[in-house]
């Protein structure tokens, strides 16, 4: 036995940045120049190896809904565990036939049959799939600035060139103009008039780029990676109704808006009473726990009869989660409680904007706000350094936020649905301390 004494935790600490370095793709690198190493956490509360506490306003890219560690959901998966921890498609299980039935009464429209997957990268690969198998079509239409996933097709139809690692690009993929009303290439300010001229660069982008019969047009509701980029009101009737008119099929991108985040509504897209035909989600569904989902209406469904299988897709651990996340969603009222706390980080956010002019826009629904930080509010211009530095200064004050935008420029918030309004205030109250931080000299 070892006289050494234990080693110390900086120590410890330095070891696990060292075998982060040492034994993983570095490609999947973490936010700040030194890295935090979470041990622990609870609620929005999240706690380093130095003991240092964090209040978490990303929730680990929007996905702990309910906050860490839930309770109620760490007892049922707790509990699953003891009785039965896995199973695959090849059998039947209650959990499975329950959750899919739950979504199928929250989600909009006709929207009614589900695959379970484990990431959203895998729903948007059944999504497309079932499209073009329901479709017999290969076009799929995406948008510039949207954000997929992480497969090869998903790469592919992600409009971020340092999110596509491949020179190689996958067949029947095309992309058209995204609604972005802060930089709106029509008119300044964007309105309900260019909802017209995006709708055109759809159509031309199908009689151009495609031979005029498109599987899908595939849209996040609120582009996520992109900066939370909300479209102009009109934008997806418009679109739904021109991939409709040329055959093909709608599929709406819920894994980021979805579950209530948007504010009010369960689904982003019902803020615009638009029917998808399918629909993909994945995050907040199971708080945490790899889930994620595609359904559709019963004939696209029905549709795929070649065989299949998801060898982890609707385990039953994992639907003890999103059952139990259901639940709590269900009883909080989540999508009103979005709203509610939304309504009070904005308007902390619109204060400051006024009080510091390298914000150059404040956006987004719910609790799903961002901050757009620019060099100056007159050219517009993205200042990806400024936005960089200003995550430093989230980490100095103790507040965890994320960053988006195609230069790496937009500051996003999602932080738990049930966070307080108290812990709103003290999120709003670090976040001026770190725009103070990069403003003074």
């Amino acid at each position: 036995m070892s006289d050494a004494k234990p080693a110390t935790i900086a120590t410890d600490i330095a070891g696990i940045k060292a075998g982060h370095k040492r034994y993983l793709f570095p490609c999947a690198a973490p936010y700040y120049r030194d890295p935090i190493v979470i041990a622990g956490a609870s609620g929005v509360t999240v706690v380093d190896s130095d003991g240092k506490e964090y209040l978490d306003c990303f929730s680990g890219i929007l996905t702990t809904a309910l906050g860490h560690c839930h309770p109620e959901v760490v007892e049922r998966i707790q509990e699953q565990l003891e009785t039965l921890g896995h199973t695959s498609t090849l059998y039947v299980t209650e959990n499975h036939i329950e959750m899919a039935r739950r979504l199928a009464q929250i989600a909009p429209g006709g929207l009614n049959k589900t695959f379970f997957t484990n990431s959203g990268t895998e729903a948007v690969e059944t999504a497309v799939m079932a499209a073009r198998m329901y479709t017999g079509r290969n076009d799929v239409i995406a948008l510039r600035y949207g954000y997929s996933g992480r497969s090869l097709l998903a790469t592919n139809l992600t409009g971020h060139a340092a999110w596509r690692p491949l020179d190689s690009s996958a067949p029947g993929i095309k992309h058209v103009m995204s609604p972005y009303p802060y930089r709106c290439p029509f008119k300044s300010p964007c309105d309900e008039s260019c909802i017209d001229a995006f709708g055109r660069d759809l159509e031309e982008a199908i009689e151009t780029t495609t031979n005029g019969r498109p599987a899908a047009f595939m849209a996040e509701t609120i582009q996520g990676l992109g900066g939370y980029i909300v479209p102009p009101a009109g934008y997806f009737q418009r679109a739904a109704e021109i991939i409709r008119s040329y055959g093909g099929v709608f599929i709406c991108d819920e894994v980021q808006a979805g579950f209530g985040r948007s504010g009010d509504k369960w689904f982003g897209i019902e803020h615009w009473d638009v029917e998808p035909d399918l629909m993909v989600m994945a995050k907040a569904i199971a708080n945490g726990f790899p889930v994620a989902a595609t359904i559709a209406r019963d004939e696209i469904a029905d549709a795929w009869t070649a065989k299949t299988i998801s060898t982890f897709g609707g385990n039953p651990v994992g639907m003890a989660a999103a059952i139990a996340t259901n639940d709590v969603m269900v009883r909080e009222d989540v999508p009103a409680r979005s709203a509610e706390r939304g309504r009070q980080l904005r308007t902390g956010l619109d204060a400051l904007q006024q009080e510091f002019p390298w914000i150059g826009e404040v956006r987004g629904m719910g609790l799903m706000q961002a901050l757009e930080i620019v060099e100056d509010p007159a050219s517009k211009k993205p200042d990806g350094a400024k936005a960089k530095a200003f995550l430093e200064a989230t980490k100095t004050e103790g507040l965890l936020v994320g960053l988006g935008g195609l230069n790496g420029h937009v500051v996003r918030l999602g932080p738990s649905m049930l966070i307080t309004e108290d812990e709103i205030g003290e999120a709003l109250a670090r976040l001026r301390r770190a725009c103070t931080r990069i403003a003074t000299p």
